[in-house]
């Protein structure tokens, strides 16, 4: 019960303000103009800010352990090939192909993850290390899947763009921010605390707005012509993604806080930062929305059903 009671604490308060940023958008407090100045804000200020605090200050040195390091790494390029793949054969539509691909196979796992663990450990354990392991891969996948299915003009030509895709990988602010943020956390580097403040200032709003300029940029109407299509996605993210890896980090011999932060990793819903880069790059941002609000919901029953069963079998 009190795991349930966590993971609706979790979950719940993120849907339910997605659905305040829909309302005050209906409402009239934003226009057009304003959700994608703050679209671009959040996607290259606030989340790369959350992104280097969290990661800055995360005690990676006393727990390395490059076994769940590479598995974490193994897991996340499984998943993303696979889907990928599944999308090419499956998809007529090319243009839902980098959304879909993205909001299926990328989570919120450093919110989540590092979270859970705590609860249920006093301690972030393996969790930081998690983090560290798979947000380089979730930001590089995105970007390449997004740059090659992303709208173009006509009469632009429709061969891949390696170059374009190598210099967004590079140029992406939250691979920037990871990219940063390393040193900090190997090294053990203190930043100093005037920094430290402001960067919290940052970090701290990221979360709340961009959760209320993705319900600003929902549209129900959009969202009913693409259910069959975000329920598959959620599917995929929320449930068949922990039954088939899951399985695996058992029999690799993880047990406790490893195995709960590679649980987490698999289970939690797709991040708000699928919507904001979809947006930002030409891609089904409508489409990663929906996907968003449904694995959101979805996530409280799914994590804790996951953490019920790891733990009745003693593995956690």
């Amino acid at each position: 019960m009190d795991t349930f009671l966590f993971s609706l604490n979790a979950t719940l308060p993120v849907f339910i303000t997605i659905m305040i940023g829909y309302i005050l958008k209906r409402f009239g407090f934003f226009d057009e103009k304003f959700t994608e100045a703050a679209d671009r804000f959040t996607f290259r200020v606030t989340l790369p800010v959350l992104l280097f605090t969290d990661i800055a200050t995360s005690n990676l040195g006393s727990s390395y352990d490059i076994k769940f390091m590479l598995f974490c790494m193994g897991v996340s390029c499984a998943a993303f090939f696979l889907i990928w793949g599944g999308a090419v054969l499956f998809l007529k539509n090319r243009e839902q192909i980098g959304a879909f691909t993205m909001a299926s196979f990328r989570g919120s796992a450093a919110v989540l993850g590092i979270a859970l663990v705590t609860n249920i450990y006093g301690s972030t354990g393996l969790a930081p290390l998690m983090v560290v392991s798979v947000v380089p891969f979730y930001n590089a996948f995105s970007v390449i899947v997004l740059t090659i299915y992303a709208k173009r003009p006509e009469g632009e030509e429709s061969k891949i763009p390696f170059g374009k895709i190598l210099f967004q990988v590079i140029t992406n602010p939250l691979i920037i921010a990871v990219a940063l943020a390393l040193p900090f956390a190997l090294l053990r580097i203190q930043i100093p605390a005037i920094p430290t403040k402001v960067l919290n200032n940052f970090a701290s709003i990221a979360t709340p707005f961009a959760l209320i300029i993705l319900g600003a940029g929902f549209e129900f109407r959009s969202s009913r012509q693409k259910l069959g299509l975000t329920l598959t996605a959620s599917f995929i993210k929320v449930l068949l993604l922990p039954l088939l890896f899951v399985p695996a980090a058992v029999w690799f011999g993880f047990r406790d806080e490893a195995l709960v932060a590679i649980a987490v990793m698999l289970a939690s819903p797709s991040t708000v930062a699928c919507y904001i880069m979809a947006r930002n790059m030409r891609n089904d941002a409508q489409l990663v929305s929906g996907i968003v609000m449904i694995t959101t919901l979805m996530s409280s029953v799914t994590i804790t059903a996951l953490v019920f069963v790891l733990r009745s079998l003693g593995l956690i």
